[in-house]
């Protein structure tokens, strides 16, 4: 199993900017996929982004143009940086390793969340 821990959550205002890392250990980090899914209060939670091990990423129509993902696999790390935050994106983020981004909403391995609040 793949051990996430996630951080950067925080308050920003509207128009805003954060950043989220999320940290891997455990298993081989080796060709898996990562992604970050939200959850909003009274929400399901839904699919943000993922990027492959070979760095193709796929983007959730709400947040592309806004958000970026990236990895540094010598870290056994994944970035998100957030820009122009809406409130509507407040929400607990949420980290996920898998085999492939198809797979990664089926994943046993996820982080614990960080809290991210858009609000002035």
């Amino acid at each position: 199993q793949v051990q996430l821990v996630e951080s950067g959550g925080g308050l920003v205002q509207p128009g805003g900017s954060l950043t989220l890392s999320c940290a891997a250990s455990g298993r081989p980090y080796s060709g898996l996929a990562m992604g970050w899914f939200r959850q909003a209060p009274g929400k399901e939670r839904e699919f943000v982004v993922g990027i492959s091990w070979t760095n193709f990423a796929y983007y959730a129509d709400s947040v592309k143009g806004r958000f970026t993902i990236s990895r540094d696999n010598a870290k056994n790390t994944v970035y998100l940086y957030m820009n122009n935050l809406k409130p509507d994106d407040t929400a607990v983020y949420y980290c996920v390793a898998g085999p492939s981004i198809a797979t990664l909403a089926t994943s046993d391995d996820w982080g614990q969340g960080t809290q991210v609040t858009v609000s002035s």
